[in-house]
């Protein structure tokens, strides 16, 4: 069905575009690859390339086609596939870097920023197939440049897997020091998931769900700038008007995202699937998620109120964008990743925000612990331990929770890390210095909640 926009919302998108750091941050092109499995792990790999590049070959000229014609900036173009770790189970290999390196070959062939789907889940235990990748992943992340990763250990209704979580904080750690001379960038590429949602659009954790079609558009749309914007303009209304206003500007960037998500749908005849209505900072002043908390009141992003101030924000986002579209899905919150958000950079700075406040403030928000730069020295079982208490979160509140950690090699608390672009810059956190060690190690799942048994 066509959506109808009138010339006054055109003029507020072109003011908010110029004005306000209004984009759509990504339109990604989700592929199933479940027919591309084979006991000849090259014959999967050509099947991969050549199924992928049939259907996202023209995927970036269509996406500058819509920014010209509505003259919306579309930040990236991203692909996203079936979990590998599905489609090589059948391959009689036991190493699955070929499959990253068909992935990265085909992504920069196309000319996408990113390719996600180089996944496994594994939240009640592991297949074999599930062991070659996840072990395969720091030496893909170290020689690739597009290839994302993604790992979920835990559901509401299975739990945690403990034995997942232990081994995801030794890939953690092997990733950073096989990318250490661009400070543990690989890194930045791999998330740990509870609750992984099939059709997500960001990365780095988007992969095409075994619940999605043969091929769809999903669309990330990003405003803090809009809604910053907008909270400013109301310096002294009561907080349920200031959640009000807040709907309101979500309402008309969910519109924007959706119309161009359909756009291309059409354009490249692929069903058009969700958008996501994340606030997705980035390090350019003014799209910052933490200014929006601060221009609420909050002398400083971390100070007493935050989660609340955050929880209000979020709601406000959701309740917006699901007046605005039937089709929202993804992860569609308020993202509070460190090094991607100016305002969050400076309250860490400024000793305002730990890592243990980020914890609570992801109880109420999308996603997780994202980008946040710990010491090289952090040991993998502290690594793992925060996993844990994420994932807890996560399962505990029937929601999707992440962790997107850093361990710097060779920094230290007070440091910094360059990771250019969108990523920003990573000041080093300080983690508790008491050992977790025989937790992480008893292994086995945590039981799922009795918020479980809803069936």
């Amino acid at each position: 069905m066509p959506i109808t926009i009138q010339p006054n919302e055109i003029m507020e998108t072109i003011h908010m575009v110029e004005m306000e750091n209004l984009d759509v941050r990504t339109i990604t092109m989700g592929i199933n690859l479940r027919d591309c499995g084979h006991s000849d792990i090259k014959v999967s790999c050509q099947k991969i390339y050549d199924k992928i590049y049939r259907f996202a070959k023209d995927l970036v000229k269509v996406g500058e086609s819509i920014e010209s014609d509505y003259g919306i900036p579309i930040v990236n173009k991203r692909i996203a596939v079936t979990p590998i770790a599905l489609v090589g189970e059948a391959a009689e290999a036991d190493d699955f870097l070929p499959y990253a390196e068909v992935l990265d070959q085909v992504a920069k062939d196309v000319g996408v920023n990113f390719i996600g789907g180089f996944s496994a889940l594994v939240h009640k235990g592991f297949t074999l197939g599930d062991w070659k990748l996840i072990r395969s992943i720091p030496r893909a992340l170290a020689v690739t440049e597009r290839v994302c990763a993604s790992v979920n250990i835990g559901t509401t209704k299975a739990g945690i897997n403990m034995n997942a979580v232990l081994e995801m904080g030794k890939v953690i750690k092997e990733t950073a020091e096989l990318t250490a001379d661009r400070g543990g960038l690989g890194c930045a590429k791999l998330v740990v998931f509870c609750n992984v949602p099939e059709d997500n659009p960001f990365m780095a954790g988007a992969f095409h769900g075994v619940g999605e079609p043969e091929a769809v558009i999903n669309v990330g749309v990003s405003g803090p700038g809009v809604v910053l914007s907008a909270v400013k303009k109301n310096p002294d209304v009561d907080l349920g008007t200031l959640a009000e206003i807040i709907k309101k500007t979500a309402f008309k960037v969910t519109r924007m995202g959706e119309l161009v998500g359909r756009a291309a749908s059409r354009k490249l005849n692929v069903p058009f699937g969700i958008v996501d209505l994340s606030l997705a900072p980035t390090p350019a002043i003014g799209d910052s998620v933490a200014d929006i908390l601060e221009a609420m009141g909050l002398e400083r992003c971390g100070t007493h109120g935050t989660t609340a101030a955050l929880a209000m924000l979020n709601d406000a986002v959701k309740k917006g964008g699901s007046m605005a579209s039937s089709y929202v899905g993804g992860l569609s919150g308020a993202f509070i990743p460190v090094s991607e958000d100016a305002g969050m950079i400076r309250a860490v700075e400024e000793k305002a925000l730990s890592i243990e406040k980020l914890e609570a403030m992801t109880c109420v928000c999308s996603v997780g612990l994202d980008m946040i730069t710990v010491p090289g020295d952090t040991p993998a079982e502290t690594i793992a331990a925060i996993i844990a208490d994420e994932a807890a979160i996560g399962m505990i509140n029937n929601k999707t929770t992440a962790v997107r950690l850093i361990p710097a090699p060779g920094k230290d608390v007070g440091d910094y890390v360059e990771f250019g672009g969108l990523l920003g810059k990573g000041p080093v956190m300080p983690v508790n210095r008491y050992g977790s060690d025989k937790f992480v190690k008893r292994g086995g799942r945590i039981p799922a909640p009795l918020n479980a048994l809803t069936n």
